[in-house]
């Protein structure tokens, strides 16, 4: 059996996106002849949500190692916080001691910690070790270079992450042995960058969606946040970060939602917005970036907000309880919604506000899962309220099932169950085998 070691800085009892991957993935992956071997940092060292209940869907029998990073407390002090860095050196002598002794076939990276991606060029070049690059977000991207776009967050920390991201993302992916990636324009990009990309082996290859994980959510005591259901009132949900690009959809629906309170304000007043896990901080954290949005509009007396991040199986166990589950786009069209793979399992009716020409509208097209509102930014929206006026209308009297598409459960069990895209990232893994010279 080949082995692969799995470069996962944030793993569980962290509670963090770009690990969701890897966790849901390590139950099969011997199923398709690659022993794991995960190489995390000590939940100790990193900051985020503890969320204990994810270390049950953690195969046993999988060795993880773990490794130090420098102490946060000490690195706010040079104005350093991302974790990467903290523990880029404890992650190359770790994974350098691994790889000599351990007869190790590949090295997979799957993490938006991109300053770790260094490491496959340097540990190939020392040990001859191919590596395969997940691309859950792009590296380096002009998104707030464009026209219109909003100030980029973060200010200086922005600009030396675009330095970083510069200077390294060309070396990090000519010397890969493969990449696979979550949106298809992630890979395009990439391919209109380098001249060496297309003769890298690439795929796209979603998070998919474990039917596990939604049995032990089902499981979990009844969360503290529960939806009353004494008054008549609908409940729509959203679960996840809210970032800078999601308010253009979010405008769309309460700007509706507002039109609609003086066309049908009795319907209107059952409707209910709750958006849980907004931002990625720890509780006490968190400030509100959809409630602004939704008080400018006029309406933030329907809308909940909760900022700080909630646990994976948390939110599971709120999307089963929810009547509608929302889906706003992103006007980054690239975006591809993970949530959507979950979201699809509870068959919970969802709304999905998308952007035209969007990744996210060609892929719940394909699923055929949601009524979907189009819209595009910069264009007149009096259409989009129209439609979401409709599906206002049909929620409030019974209706939602008769303007509901088919599922497309056949296309759905064949293409995004975690066990299929395992087996798909497997072959990709098998294909990063092949020698390929080295590039400096």
């Amino acid at each position: 059996m080949k082995r692969v070691l799995i470069i996962s800085p944030h793993f569980p009892p962290i509670n963090a996106p770009d690990m969701q991957r890897v966790r849901m993935s390590l139950p099969y992956y011997r199923d398709f002849g690659w022993d794991p071997v995960v190489l995390k940092v000590d939940a100790r060292h990193v900051e985020g949500v503890i969320e204990p209940e994810l270390l049950a869907t953690i195969p046993t029998d999988v060795r993880i190692v773990r490794v130090w990073a420098f102490p946060i407390k000490w690195a706010r002090w040079l104005g350093v916080g991302n974790i990467g860095l903290r523990a880029w050196l404890p992650l190359f002598w770790a994974g350098t001691r691994l790889l000599w002794r351990g007869r190790f076939d590949l090295v997979l990276f799957s993490t938006t910690q991109f300053n770790t991606l260094v490491l496959g060029g340097i540990w190939r070049k020392l040990l001859g070790v191919p590596y395969l690059i997940d691309v859950q977000d792009p590296w380096r991207t002009d998104y707030y270079e464009r026209p219109d776009s909003r100030r980029p967050p973060g200010g200086w920390k922005y600009q030396f992450a675009r330095l970083q991201a510069w200077l390294l993302e060309r070396w990090s992916f000519m010397n890969a042995g493969a990449v696979m990636s979550v949106s298809p324009s992630y890979l395009d990009e990439l391919r209109a960058r380098y001249r060496f990309f297309p003769t890298i082996p690439a795929q796209v290859i979603r998070f998919g969606a474990s039917r596990v994980d939604l049995e032990r959510a089902a499981e979990m005591p009844a969360p503290s946040q529960r939806f009353a259901r004494d008054a008549g009132e609908i409940h729509l949900l959203y679960t996840g970060a809210s970032g800078p690009v999601m308010p253009h959809s979010l405008k769309v629906l309460f700007d509706a939602l507002r039109l609609y309170r003086g066309r049908e304000p009795a319907r209107a007043r059952r409707l209910r917005f709750h958006f849980f896990g907004t931002s990625y901080v720890p509780p006490g954290q968190g400030v509100n970036s959809v409630l602004p949005v939704a008080a400018l509009c006029g309406v933030a007396d329907q809308v909940d907000e909760i900022p700080h991040r909630l646990g994976h199986l948390e939110c599971l166990r709120l999307q089963s309880e929810a009547d509608i589950l929302l889906l706003p786009g992103s006007s980054d069209l690239a975006y591809s919604p993970s949530k959507a793979y979950p979201f699809y399992l509870t068959g919970r009716p969802i709304l999905g506000l998308v952007f035209r020409d969007s990744v996210m509208e060609q892929l719940l097209e394909e699923l055929s899962c949601a009524y979907l509102v189009k819209f595009r930014e910069g264009e007149p929206k009096d259409a989009a309220h129209a439609e979401l006026h409709r599906f206002f209308d049909a929620a409030a009297t019974g209706r939602l099932a008769s303007i509901l598409p088919v599922r497309n459960d056949a296309r759905f069990n064949a293409r995004y169950l975690v066990h299929t895209l395992t087996g798909e990232q497997c072959g990709l893994m098998d294909r990063a085998l092949a020698p390929a010279p080295l590039q400096i």
